[in-house]
């Protein structure tokens, strides 16, 4: 098993991909060396900063090589950074966004709290000595904050999901609506306010998804589009009125910064890295994008494999998006089933759909649940979901009606069925995997052990990754006897970073912050297929000495 580069989960590059006696392992992407991206912006040192929502950290890029160094870790003050900022000072400015926090991070790299009254703190921008940052919620507000003390002024309110903003050449402050009327796809607006206060006005209308407004050096406007198509729409309000609509094919585009020779480097909040974006669409990878996640992992009977990955469903292949291609944009997608043509999800905001792949259509099965995560399919058709904040495993039909198969669990994280139809349940706080049974409260297969989370059967024998022990556990469906299969498995936070307060599920009526969630699969062949979230690859393992 041979070393890779420097990534998120290992930066010196030296670590095997697993240690396994029984299993082969290959990675079938390449691990991405962001945990997302979303804010950007060139720091005192010339360095580009990168925000990372589903990391809780920080990164600073250098342009030249592409070396990626952690500024803000993963158990700093900050819990889920969206947006940064530097003061004429060097100060780091962050929109904390779930928790609701506005943090200055000194030159020094000393954590001082602006504010904790934003809601949804996101869009972030100095002018000078001034600070003035957006709340992410339907009727936000655009405030001016005073880091040395002082109550904050609220420049106006009503604002549509406000993000990314910037001071434009007039000296007004520019941000998007992300939402409006009743379907979010028609947004299209861009709006100003004078940083003084004052009436806010529409500037641009009919703009594609806007999700962040720039000016580059030569005062012209790009807003960002959060669609797949990677959309930039060129605006030059201050000179000729001119429109150009840029397609550069990086999805889900987030955020852009322009350096001092005026070259525009753009976020993806869908698949990380940070992107070089030419006037006339071209592009080249400074870091390379791949899976901000993955959480829930599938294989149809084809063989192709999908995995969930939070904002999107992809699929772990070579291609032009950094070994990823990216089937749809799916917000939320945790868990994920294949179904003959069929891929089933999860959100962990509360929903279960059905995503047809050739139709490009999504239909809803159920709605208000409470986290759901791992999906399986039952014989008999029913989509079987861990709920697990309500501590239940649940079925719903073809018809979606929802049946309760096992209640009074902890913590149920993924199901699984075998030959004959049982169904198993993983409960990460229980430390145990259950089996459901028909009549009477589950039964326990195999416990002490540490936040197992997925769950495949192959044969007579179950498999979970044990994601506080990083090691993949086979257990006996016949005798309960378990066997240590892999160890040293890239999940969850790098080594040594200290476990910290989960931030919150929900912020002010907005998703916020997802769970983590190492899925596995069962390949036609025998191989089991794995979310390794630690380093952002699916691994497939394949049975057989290394």
């Amino acid at each position: 098993m041979s070393a890779v580069e420097p990534n998120r989960y290992d930066p010196s590059g030296d670590r095997p991909i697993t240690t396994s006696v029984r299993w082969a392992a290959e990675r079938l992407n390449p691990p991405s060396r962001l945990w997302g991206s979303n804010g950007v912006a060139f720091g005192p040192d010339g360095r580009l900063y990168v925000a990372q929502f589903l990391a809780g950290q920080i990164s600073a890029v250098d342009s030249a090589t592409g070396d990626v160094e952690v500024v803000v870790p993963m158990d700093s003050p900050v819990q889920a950074p969206d947006d940064l900022a530097f003061g004429a000072d060097g100060s780091m400015y962050i929109a904390d966004l779930v928790p609701g926090r506005v943090w200055r991070r000194s030159p020094e790299g000393e954590y001082t709290l602006v504010s904790d009254d934003v809601a949804n703190p996101n869009g972030i921008t100095c002018v000078g000595d001034r600070l003035f940052v957006n709340e992410m919620k339907p009727g936000g507000r655009l405030l001016e904050l005073f880091p040395d003390g002082g109550e904050a002024v609220v420049l106006t309110q009503g604002l549509a999901l406000g993000n990314a903003m910037q001071l434009g050449p007039d000296g007004h402050l520019y941000y998007p609506h992300m939402m409006s009327g009743p379907n979010p796809l028609l947004t299209g607006q861009v709006w100003r306010i004078p940083p003084d206060g004052g009436e806010p006005e529409v500037v641009a209308d009919d703009v594609h998804q806007p999700v962040a407004v720039r000016f580059d050096r030569g005062g012209v406007l790009h807003v960002l589009s959060r669609g797949p198509e990677g959309i930039v729409t060129r605006i030059d309000l201050h000179g000729s009125g001119s429109r150009t609509l840029v397609t550069s094919g990086v999805v889900g585009l987030d955020n852009a910064a322009f350096d001092a020779e005026n070259r525009m480097f753009v976020s993806s909040y869908a698949s990380g890295g940070v992107t070089e974006m030419h006037p006339d669409g071209r592009t080249r990878e400074m870091v390379p994008r791949g899976l901000d996640g993955p959480y829930g992992v599938t294989v149809d009977l084809g063989g192709k494999v999908y995995a969930a990955d939070h904002y999107r469903v992809a699929s772990p292949e070579p291609s032009p998006e950094g070994g990823v291609t990216t089937h749809c944009l799916q917000p939320f997608s945790h868990g994920i089933a294949a179904d003959g043509g069929l891929l089933h999800t999860t959100s962990q905001f509360g929903q279960v759909q059905t995503y047809d792949p050739g139709a490009g259509t999504t239909r809803e099965r159920a709605g208000g649940l409470r986290r759901p995560l791992g999906i399986a399919v039952a014989p008999n058709g029913s989509l079987v979901v861990a709920e697990s904040d309500a501590g239940r495993v649940v079925a719903v039909d073809e018809r979606d009606v929802l049946t309760v198969l096992a209640d009074g669990l902890q913590q149920p994280v993924d199901v699984a069925f075998d030959a004959e139809g049982r169904c198993y349940v993983s409960d990460e706080r229980l430390g145990a995997v259950l089996r459901v049974e028909v009549d009477g409260p589950p039964t326990v297969l195999v416990d002490g052990l540490d936040a197992p989370q997925g769950l495949a059967v192959l044969g007579e024998e179950l498999f979970t990754v044990e994601t506080g022990r990083r090691r993949l556990l086979a257990v006996s469906l016949t005798t309960g006897e378990r066997r240590t299969d892999a160890e040293d498995l890239p999940v969850g936070a790098p080594a040594g970073v200290v476990p910290r307060t989960e931030p919150a599920l929900f912020a002010n009526g907005m998703p916020g912050m997802a769970r983590r969630f190492a899925g596995l699969a069962v390949a036609a062949d025998g191989a089991l297929l794995l979310s390794a979230n630690g380093e952002g690859t699916v691994l497939r393992l394949t049975p057989g000495q290394c």
